[in-house]
């Protein structure tokens, strides 16, 4: 059981460029397409910076008190019609737009706010 153990330490403090090498190994050699490889670095303080999130989603989680400025919001900012941005307003909880840049994500969730939607970024 030890041996397990420091089997453990070493993969936790492996480098992000550790990871990468056992990952193409992993891969090549033994058919494993390792998806946690990401969470396993994300522990060392290296890992953290090359974890860092690109492509959000912004999920419209409700309407709030208003709206039908909501409706208006979501249609022009998705290019929508009125129909289709209302219907997504009623399907809340419901993504807005997906893979989209942080600035962008950022910039749908504070229009939507201002609107009065309650907004999540994931």
């Amino acid at each position: 059981m030890a041996d397990l153990k420091q089997f453990a330490e070493q993969l936790v403090n492996l480098t992000v460029k550790e990871v990468n090498e056992l990952a193409t190994i992993l891969k090549d050699e033994y058919g494993i397409e390792p998806a946690a490889a990401a969470v396993v670095v994300s522990g060392g303080g290296e890992g953290a910076a090359a974890a860092e999130q690109t492509e959000f989603t912004v999920v419209l989680k409700e309407a709030g008190a208003s709206k039908l400025a909501v409706v208006k919001a979501v249609k022009e900012l998705t290019g929508l019609g009125l129909k289709e941005a209302k219907d997504m307003v009623d399907g809340a909880p419901t993504n807005v737009k997906e893979g989209v840049s942080k600035d962008e994500a950022e910039g749908l969730k504070k229009a939507l706010e201002e609107a009065g939607a309650v907004v999540e970024l994931k």
